[in-house]
């Protein structure tokens, strides 16, 4: 369904200029903590590629645990910011806040954070924006609080009015009961100026815990591009559903009417811890000036799936970053990042 659209609000595509990436880091009252010492060096690695490019802020319990973890990297401290800031967990991109622009001015969207449906504790998480906020370090941007619980992870903006989420997280009961499907796009209208919608009612990951965000099956790209996941494997329990949803896809239509220029990723071979199987996905990738970092797993596809997002993105480099460790506890690259568009910091 299409709403009126009005160009004072909008939602900025990732891949438009960015002040800064938002990271919580890891501390020993996370999830984190049986593996804590492998999941530091992914975040170390990552604070050091995107602070090639851009500033990072860093919220956690204990500034020293970060500052000892970065000493004596090749990570430009002079681009890195600490803030202590208690946390439940580490997967920013739900928690943070989302940035939108109204009338060209930055305004940071506070939304409710409950754990992915009440499913893990959120209470420190959920306040996280609200008290980075009050120390200044957003120059004076407003921040406004809303009651509707949302994840950043959960939705794609091509900066020009199109959502692209899935039905399985958004209309989920665990979320937002009282809204109807027509009910939250009018919302999401009026928050955020979105007036193309795009539900995708297929694909799942298993190991995934979030009701299947948008960010780990299908993402939305420059030029009217979607780069999404495709499983090649007849025998693997994914197959039937991301068929569908690569139908779906393929019916999906721009604001012009046009279809969609669709690039699939491989599917990487099956990661599990024990028996558990892991939600690996290349979709996870995070966008950050003039590069993309990308989830790889020590597997043969990582090499084609570079390759297929740099198609995507042909005038960014495209950097490996190994995320064995980040999906043990269910999520990759994107979901522990969240960008701060240009005038944020500003």
């Amino acid at each position: 369904m299409d709403h009126p659209f009005t160009n004072t609000l909008r939602l900025p595509a990732e891949w438009e200029p960015q002040d800064a990436i938002l990271l919580a880091w890891p501390h020993k009252q996370t999830d984190w903590q049986p593996i804590l010492k492998q999941v530091t060096e992914v975040y170390v690695e990552l604070t050091y590629q995107i602070s090639r490019f851009e500033a990072v802020i860093i919220v956690a319990p204990e500034l020293d645990t970060v500052r000892n973890a970065l000493q004596n990297t090749d990570v430009d401290l002079s681009r890195i910011a600490l803030y202590q800031i208690d946390t439940d967990d580490t997967w920013i991109r739900d928690f943070g806040p989302l940035t939108v622009y109204n009338n060209n001015r930055p305004q940071l969207l506070d939304f409710i954070f409950n754990g992915w449906g009440l499913k893990y504790p959120a209470q420190k998480d959920n306040r996280v924006t609200r008290t980075l906020h009050s120390t200044g370090v957003f120059k004076g941007k407003q921040r406004n609080s809303d009651d509707l619980i949302l994840e950043g992870g959960s939705i794609e903006s091509d900066g020009n009015g199109t959502l692209l989420t899935t039905s399985t997280c958004l209309l989920n009961q665990n979320r937002n009961p009282y809204l109807n499907k027509s009910e939250l796009e009018s919302k999401l209208s009026e928050l955020m100026g979105f007036n193309h919608f795009l539900w995708l009612d297929h694909g799942w990951l298993a190991g995934d815990d979030t009701d299947s965000h948008i960010d780990t099956l299908a993402r939305l790209c420059p030029d009217d591009t979607i780069v999404y996941v495709q499983c090649d494997d007849d025998k693997d329990e994914h197959y039937s559903t991301l068929q569908s949803m690569e139908v779906q896809l393929e019916q999906f239509r721009t604001k012009r009417g046009q279809p969609f220029r669709l690039l699939s990723l491989p599917w990487p071979q099956a990661c599990h811890d024990g028996t558990d199987r892991l939600p690996a996905s290349y979709a996870n990738f995070l966008i950050i000036n003039k590069a993309i970092l990308v989830p790889t797993y020590n597997d043969p596809a990582d090499i084609q799936a570079i390759k297929i997002i740099g198609e995507a993105f042909p005038s960014r480099e495209i950097i490996g970053i190994d995320c064995r460790s980040l999906i043990k506890q269910h999520g990759s690259l994107h979901c522990i990042a969240m960008q701060l568009p240009q005038g944020v910091l500003l």
